[in-house]
């Protein structure tokens, strides 16, 4: 018997890897960590985790994973989530100085607040409902609001101008939402070694939010398998972007500051997650342009090039990777341990300037007009000094233009008037036919769907500036739809621009192993950037007025009730404890009498009352007098009301 069990496991386990092999899928999971560290020209410093988890392609529906999270593998199942992307954000990427031309300004300057979209793999009728439960799941997932993009009037359908072309993608965007530990804690859990092993263990939560900016992105999409009786795998990708300042004690000099990860998160690395299969910490140096002469041929010079005139790092780099416009080091944190952890640490001799590349036009909105009745939006495009260094411009007839999409979610309570849409060129007006080439405009419905507007600009390639205005109008809102502090005003969600004939990406002279983060970097992604959150004032009701109302109204009526019932009660006190004291004086005498009468007449000796009136003649002349006091007063009060009265 015994022997027939071992045999039907033995034949079960082969049969579990046989399948798969029958079927083209290797069945393994794998999971890879990174650091990429970069300082940024305003004296700050730029980390960038990033975290891969892939699960392959599998012909069983529910089985169970090793390692990639069982919550987001239920969560495509269910809803046939074909792609989505989730973004929490604290602070403004500053495309200025922090760059806008680069892999990781495109795929990780998100706006403030929490950004959400997904493509669905269902029918046109069933979208809606899928967005709806989606957002209901990840908002108890993460412990947020996301919730609330569950109306039709928090969510809008964009066709081309956000990116992703599909006809099932739904986009929704909430500024408001604040960001904290409760929304990391949830997003920490998802990876296999949480953060308590490898790089993530680097995560200190005081270091995180006294940054300047950080977001943490959620990326999901589903890989096809091409064969039939396999599902389909799935690639969650992970990120936490946070721009620090470290602490120096050199003020008011023009070298930059010296820091390690120590210094910057307060701990240091003590090993690799031993369930991750690489695990790698990058260091991305620009403007060493005196550093572009040296031939980086030998093995010996390139790795000179970590201590040199500039800068000198604390550990020897495992490779150096040389690009274009900047330098990749790469150290490998397998051998860090605890009597050994891995503390990388840059050192500044000379003073260095440099810029980081920006995008060709930097975008701002605002808004114009005063009143809380109308006014106006209007985005700003301002040519920056990389325009001309920048590739991927188009010829059209014999001219050079830039190409620009702008993408805008109105609520529904802002009322925009699409007819007053107007572009100037170089502070020259111009019409719809000259510079805007394709739009799609999605009309607001009160308290029933969100507006959305899509343009596409081309604009000549020396442009110095293009603005584009449109006026709108303020609706007003039912007292149940103001929502907590409506004082402080509406947001508006960030609108995105978008350069569809520029992608940025890092072009090194070597090949690397195939590491996530460095096949990221090296995929050319489409050049985009957020403008601000607008604050919109709309007219607001008094909430304090039935607050107001109602204090004033019990404090008339707690102090004619309590001064008419304290009245009548210490009227009725007096009148026992004068009787009280009439008893007294006269009870004895009445006691001796009674006794004296009783035993002549021989029968037994009664208490006399301690008063000249029975119990029931004393109750009934005070409720008589009780009863005639209330109507008193109430006739006075009645009499009041009524001559008081304007008639």
């Amino acid at each position: 018997m015994a022997r027939l069990i071992l045999t039907w496991i033995s034949l079960l386990i082969l049969q579990s890897y046989l399948i798969p092999i029958a079927f083209g899928s290797k069945e393994v999971e794998e999971f890879s960590e990174a650091l990429l560290l970069k300082p940024l020209p305003d004296r700050k410093v730029l980390a960038h985790f990033h975290f891969e988890n892939r699960a392959p392609p599998s012909n069983s529906h529910g089985r169970h994973h090793h390692l990639f999270p069982k919550a987001i593998s239920q969560l495509v199942q269910k809803f046939r989530v074909k792609e989505m992307e989730l973004s929490f954000t604290q602070g403004r990427w500053n495309h200025e100085q922090w760059g806008g031309f680069d892999p990781l300004s495109s795929m990780n300057a998100k706006p403030v607040g929490v950004e959400l979209w997904a493509v669905f793999d269902v029918p046109h009728s069933e979208v809606d409902t899928s967005w709806k439960n989606l957002t209901h799941a990840l908002s108890g997932l993460f412990c947020a609001s996301i919730n609330f993009l569950e109306s039709s009037t928090s969510y809008a359908t964009p066709t081309w101008g956000f990116g992703p072309n599909s006809d099932k993608l739904r986009y929704g965007s909430l500024p408001r939402e604040a960001v904290c530990t409760e929304n990391l804690t949830p997003w920490l859990k998802l990876l296999p070694c949480r953060d308590k092993d490898g790089i993530s263990a680097l995560m200190n939560r005081p270091s995180v939010y006294r940054g300047f900016y950080h977001s943490q992105r959620l990326h999901l999409s589903t890989v096809e398998s091409g064969q039939e009786g396999l599902a389909s795998g799935i690639v969650l990708e992970q990120t936490l972007t946070v721009v620090l300042q470290p602490e120096t004690l050199f003020v008011g000099t023009n070298i930059q500051p010296t820091w390690s990860i120590n210094s910057l998160f307060g701990r240091k690395v003590v090993g690799r997650c031993v369930l991750a299969k690489s695990s790698n910490v990058y260091l991305q140096m620009e403007g060493l342009s005196g550093h572009e002469s040296k031939n980086m041929d030998t093995e010996m010079e390139a790795h000179e090039l970590w201590k040199n005139a500039d800068f000198e790092l604390s550990l020897k780099p495992d490779r150096i990777l040389r690009e274009i416009n900047s330098f990749l080091f790469i150290f490998d944190i397998d051998i860090s341990s605890d009597s050994e952890p891995f503390d990388l640490g840059l050192t500044w001799k000379l003073p260095v300037k440099w810029s980081c590349q920006q995008a060709p036009l930097h975008a701002s909105r605002f808004l114009m007009g005063s009143g809380n009745e109308r006014g106006a939006i209007a985005i700003l495009l301002k040519a920056t000094d990389s325009q001309d260094k920048l590739s991927g411009s188009d010829l059209t007839n014999g001219c050079c233009t830039l190409k620009a999409n702008i993408f805008q979610i109105f609520p529904w309570y802002i009322k925009v008037y699409y007819h007053t849409l107007q572009i100037f060129v170089d502070q020259q007006e111009k019409t719809g036919m000259e510079v805007l080439k394709k739009i799609n405009v999605s009309p607001s419905t009160d308290k029933m769907s969100s507006g959305m507007m899509e343009m596409m600009l081309e604009l000549p390639c020396q442009v110095k500036s293009a603005a584009i205005s449109i006026e709108y109008d303020k609706g007003f809102l039912h007292i149940d739809e103001y929502p907590p502090d409506a004082n402080q005003g509406f947001d508006i969600p960030s609108a995105l621009i978008s350069f569809p004939d520029h992608h940025a990406s890092l072009d090194f002279k070597e090949e690397l192993s195939k590491s996530p983060l460095f096949s990221k970097l090296k995929e050319k992604s489409l050049v985009r950037s957020y403008t601000e959150v607008l604050l919109v004032p709309l007219t607001t009701p008094d909430f304090s007025m039935p607050y107001n109302v109602i204090t004033i109204t019990c404090t008339v009526f707690a102090l004619y009730f309590g001064s008419l019932l304290n009245v009548l009660r210490r009227r009725i006190g007096e009148e026992e404890r004068f009787l009280k004291s009439q008893g007294k004086k006269t009870g004895g005498l009445k006691k001796m009498l009674s006794r004296l009468v009783a035993k002549i007449r021989g029968r037994p000796i009664e208490e006399p009352s301690s008063s000249t009136e029975s119990p029931e003649a004393r109750s009934s002349v005070f409720s008589s007098k009780l009863f005639f006091k209330f109507i008193l007063v109430a006739g006075a009060a009645a009499a009041w009301q009524y001559f008081s009265t304007d008639k």
